[in-house]
């Protein structure tokens, strides 16, 4: 049920003081005395959240003890001035926090900032197991027998050590579970591998065409029966984000706070175009720092892309494949669903997370009489060299070539310019 839900209007964002009102008036009091654990995004989504968690560590102020992991999923971790800066603090500050000093007088709980650790299994608990039966079920029509039999449902073993969990962060269209956001930070943003695993690949054999920008999604169906088997209470703090700035705030159970949040995000981040484009350049952001987010410019993008069209992904900022999986993705290259499932005792060694990662850059396709045909090309304009790029199986442009303002204004041509990739998602109307 929704505590609070407050929304600006199209074209508007929603006053700083109005979020800071509406977050101490519904929290206040709430959790005297107990220990709160948050969980919040990492620096690649989009949130004013140094604001937030100081409107936070002051309406909570009365916890007990209250904690902020990163739910980084397979992310890299975040050292401790990457820490500082993603929730806006000096490393004064931050000391003042862990002792209780907070940011003003008066009492304050202890803050301490985490991060989850999705390969150490001593950080780790299982909740329970989903079953075969149950996989079948919510795989409908997607089910495919290179799912695993059963899924571990394990999660950072810090969860128990507090009273209350809340999740702060945006929902966007997401290309795994159809919207981002809610117990997406449980799983898998602070769970172990093997749920890691499973959401991803159930979204790829969905596809991202059949996924992104849908609340009724496998992948979402799966990662919301894990959450049914979480050991405490949980408080969402739904976020829509335009730009930096929140344009909807909706606090309460997970599922009914997410719903609200998603169904404003489908209006506020899908653009409907009149027609499929032969060429993107799709501009990912600095934040994105490696291929495995930056990806997301692909992701959002191939809807509206026509049958041989291209995608190119320009980040000329960019010059890392993945920090965490970059030695499987070397070894298996992206490449379409059907390649992997054609042969799958190549490749079933190949984390599903990862598999499905492939899939999800080089698109839809089919295969014909043994040979891969993507039904578009994906160009990488990085730092990344073009001999790497050719064995990942991705085209190559030089971005030192690639004029940015000569592709604006251009779409009557078939041409499309994204300044700013991966949050919006781009549609076409049949």
């Amino acid at each position: 049920m929704l505590q609070a839900q407050i929304t600006s209007p199209a074209g508007q964002v929603l006053p700083q003081e109005t979020i800071r009102a509406t977050l101490a008036q519904t929290l206040e009091g709430q959790f005297s005395g107990q220990r709160i654990l948050v969980l919040i995004p990492d620096h690649t989504r989009s949130l004013p959240l140094p604001f937030l968690f100081r409107c936070l560590v002051e309406s909570l102020k009365d916890a007990r003890q209250l904690d902020f992991m990163v739910a980084l999923g397979t992310h890299p971790a975040l050292d401790d001035d990457h820490l500082n800066q993603l929730v806006g603090v000096s490393p004064d500050e931050r000391a003042a926090l862990a002792v209780g000093k907070g940011f003003g007088q008066g009492h304050y709980p202890s803050v301490q900032l985490l991060n989850h650790a999705w390969d150490n299994p001593a950080a780790l608990t299982s909740l329970g197991v989903i079953e075969q039966d149950q996989i079948r079920e919510i795989a409908g029509s997607h089910w495919h027998a290179s799912l695993p039999e059963k899924v571990d449902i394990c999660i950072n073993r810090a969860i128990l050590n507090y009273d209350h969990l809340i999740i702060l962060g945006p929902t966007f269209p997401h290309e795994v579970v159809g919207f981002s956001g809610g117990v997406k930070y449980l799983f898998p943003g602070i769970s172990g591998p093997e749920m890691i695993n499973a959401t991803h690949w159930l979204g790829a054999l969905a596809g991202v065409v059949g996924t992104i920008g849908l609340k009724d999604t496998p992948a979402r169906g799966m990662i919301h029966a894990a959450a049914a088997h979480l050991p405490r209470p949980l408080t969402l703090i739904a976020l829509v984000v335009e730009g930096h700035d929140l344009s909807g705030l909706f606090i309460g159970d997970h599922l009914s706070a997410w719903s609200a949040a998603a169904d404003v995000s489908a209006q506020r981040h899908i653009r409907w175009c009149e027609k499929p484009f032969q060429r993107v350049l799709s501009c990912a952001p600095t934040m994105y720092d490696e291929l495995w987010t930056a990806a997301k410019a692909m992701y959002k993008l191939e809807p509206v892309v026509a049958p041989g069209g291209e995608v190119i992904i320009y980040a000329p900022h960019l010059s890392v494949v993945s920090h965490v999986h970059g030695k499987y993705i070397a070894e298996i290259g992206y490449h379409i669903l059907p390649y992997f499932l054609n042969d799958w005792e190549r490749f079933k060694h190949i984390p599903l997370g990862v598999l499905a990662h492939s899939t999800h850059v080089r698109g839809s396709g089919h295969m014909e009489n043994g040979q891969e045909k993507p039904n578009l090309r994906v160009t990488l304009a990085s730092q990344i060299p073009p001999e790497e790029c050719a064995r990942l199986n991705l085209g190559y442009l030089d971005p030192a070539s690639v004029y940015a303002a000569a592709w604006k204004d251009r779409e009557e041509e078939g041409l499309l310019y994204v300044p700013k990739a991966g949050e919006i998602l781009f549609r076409f109307r049949r």
